[in-house]
């Protein structure tokens, strides 16, 4: 009995799935995305809950980087590295606009540089067999005078809509549904999910803090989370690496 016991054993374990590979997911962007200094706390970038998410078949290097660009991404040399350390079957998760769209920053990029710094971060992705994911810059806080939602990146999340469109790549729009997010908790609750705080509230921020863009931690979960929520949607692979 024991050796016909050992033999199904044996069988199922013959027919049994192989194990995943482990993959990584490069998170490319900027400061609303980034690992933050214990300086800066409690402001948050909404990638480091997200690495919480996977089981152990999945490594989340998050690379984003505050105050880049499309452009000074790559011009920086911060590009170059990932692409050279990429393996088939990873993601490149890039979000970015908050930097390229302002005119009078160094690292302001030109709507048509813009669209091309995507296609450049789609194209090498897809050279390593591996998967882009573009997602639009992240809405800030931003109402008018009758309590509803105002966008501001208008122009340069059209443009990643119409890149992934163009280029059949799975979008994330986080300007429309952070927008959706801030009008639902409304004027004054949405400041509870930023880096907004009081004079004293915090030794980082002894004259206070009123910041509209960076999140705290409860805001950059709350991003993280509907990141998840399109992941599920999008039917990407990557869902079946989420902890159970």
């Amino acid at each position: 009995m024991n050796r016909i016991l050992a033999i199904g054993l044996m069988m199922l374990a013959a027919f049994a799935m192989p194990p995943k590979k482990k993959i990584t997911v490069w998170l490319i962007g900027d400061s609303t995305m980034a690992i933050k200094d214990p300086k800066t706390y409690p402001e948050t970038g909404w990638g480091m809950p997200f690495v919480y998410f996977f089981d152990s078949t999945v490594k989340v290097d998050n690379r984003a980087q505050n105050g880049r660009s499309t452009r000074t991404f790559m011009e920086e040399g911060r590009w170059q590295p990932v692409v050279d350390a990429m393996q088939e079957g990873d993601y490149v998760f890039v979000q970015f606009g908050h930097n390229d769209e302002v005119k009078t920053k160094k690292s302001y990029t030109t709507e048509e540089a813009f669209k091309a710094n995507l296609v450049k971060y789609i194209t090498d992705t897809r050279s390593k067999k591996a998967n882009p994911v573009l997602l639009t810059p992240v809405a800030r806080r931003s109402f008018d005078s009758t309590g509803h939602v105002t966008g501001t990146h208008d122009v340069y999340a059209q443009i990643v809509r119409n890149v992934a469109k163009e280029n059949n790549v799975p979008l994330i729009d986080l300007d429309k549904e952070a927008q959706a997010l801030y009008q639902q908790w409304g004027v004054e609750k949405s400041k509870l999910l930023f880096n907004q705080l009081a004079p004293g509230e915090h030794p980082n921020y002894p004259q206070g803090k009123e910041d509209n863009t960076h999140f705290n931690e409860l805001g950059a979960r709350m991003i993280a989370e509907i990141v998840l929520k399109n992941m599920r949607s999008l039917n990407l692979e990557l869902v079946e690496r989420v902890r159970k």
